[in-house]
């Protein structure tokens, strides 16, 4: 048996060539959190049942199992997943209807802005546009070993934020008249200027007002080896809702272009969760996912583990053609994003998990990794 925050889920659920649409047991819970549970599943659709209740002493009971169709396991697993996290921190479950596009006015990707409004259209959600801006308070100039500290004045700042209103309307401008010739979809869209370190205000964003998606430009390979300074790498590997990263060079024209998917997998139980975002996300006709796990050396194990997520997913995604592969190289990104780009992937996308910030210095998740070795779009997710 494996564990998910709780959820007992068979471990020949995900694994096996021939599966039945059967009753699963997806939590247990005490009696009052599995009515909660069967409550919200069934509002959106998902049949559940009850076991192993106490008849006489329902309210005492601490064992009660919240059972569901196999089928339904991906969609109740989020939305149980959802609902635990908000109970955690004491705030109602609400969906969230925002796309955030960072910008930056001096040096902005056009198609961040194309694939923003496409995403927030097959969404259904308004745009917030970012942009952070730098205002020094004080200098420092050295003059004999002795520091002098002035306070910049009020003029500087005035500039700045006067600079920052003026592309705003100039970009504003752009996007309506873009709008009205149709080479965009007629989204709402706001803007929103914030003052300090542009990937500290995205992340706080987030954690206030989550989004749907965040959309934001990325530098893709670069000549050096560094790991850190890059506002895409420290979003995407700490922020807590899906981030789509679009490389400066990429060649893609559209969401509806998008036909291959790789997904790399640890086969962890949360990968159902993520793969579903997915799926939800780039649902176009035609899609393909592959799978790939990175390995340091070749296991046949790890050949029948992804045998059977391909087989899962054949089986609850029947649309959907599914494939796999293994890389022989965990900690080389050249040699994943190698095996990608020979598969002709349009996007690559996987789970992260955060790091406290020493962790991430000292070693760096596959999202520092893989943004600055491969042109292709990252799509990250944050189960």
């Amino acid at each position: 048996m494996l564990y998910l925050r709780g959820y007992i889920i068979p471990i020949t659920l995900i694994y096996c060539y021939m599966m039945e649409d059967k009753l699963v047991t997806l939590a247990i819970r005490t009696y009052q959190r599995a009515q909660m549970i069967q409550a919200v599943l069934e509002e959106e659709g998902i049949e559940t049942v009850i076991h192993n209740l106490n008849l006489e002493h329902p309210e005492m009971a601490v064992g009660v199992r919240v059972r569901i169709k196999e089928s339904d396991l991906p969609r109740a697993l989020k939305i149980v997943e959802e609902m635990e996290c908000a109970w955690e921190e004491n705030k109602p479950v609400k969906a969230t209807k925002t796309v955030l596009i960072p910008v930056d006015f001096a040096d902005h990707v056009p198609s961040t802005i194309d694939f923003g409004f496409q995403m927030a259209k097959n969404l259904s959600a308004e745009i917030v546009f970012m942009y952070v801006y730098f205002s020094p308070s004080f200098t420092i100039s050295m003059n004999n070993d002795v520091s002098t500290y002035s306070i910049s004045d009020g003029e500087l700042l005035r500039r700045i934020i006067s600079s920052a209103n003026a592309d705003v309307e100039n970009m504003g401008n752009l996007i309506k008249k873009r709008i009205q010739n149709r080479e965009l979809p007629d989204v709402k869209y706001r803007f929103e200027l914030k003052e300090g370190v542009p990937e500290d205000q995205i992340l706080d964003f987030c954690k206030k007002n989550p989004p749907a998606l965040v959309v934001m430009g990325s530098r893709g390979k670069k000549i050096t080896n560094e790991l850190l300074g890059s506002v895409a790498a420290e979003v995407i590997e700490t922020c807590e809702v899906p981030v789509f990263a679009i490389p400066l060079r990429m060649e893609l024209e559209g969401i509806e272009k998008i036909q291959r998917i790789a997904f790399i997998t640890n086969f962890d139980q949360k990968d159902l969760i993520a793969v579903d975002t997915v799926i939800s996300t780039f649902n176009n006709p035609g899609l393909e996912l592959f799978f790939i796990h990175a390995s340091d050396k070749k296991q046949a194990w790890d050949e029948v583990m992804l045998a059977g997520i391909k087989a899962y997913f054949n089986n609850h995604y029947p649309n959907i053609k599914t494939n796999y592969g293994v890389v022989e190289s965990t900690d080389s990104p050249e040699k994943i994003s190698e095996f990608v780009e020979n598969m002709k992937v349009d996007v690559l996308a996987f789970n992260s998990r955060r790091k406290k910030l020493f962790a991430r210095i000292f070693n760096p998740g596959l999202a520092y990794k893989m943004i600055y070795h491969t042109d292709i779009p990252l799509f990250v997710t944050h189960v």
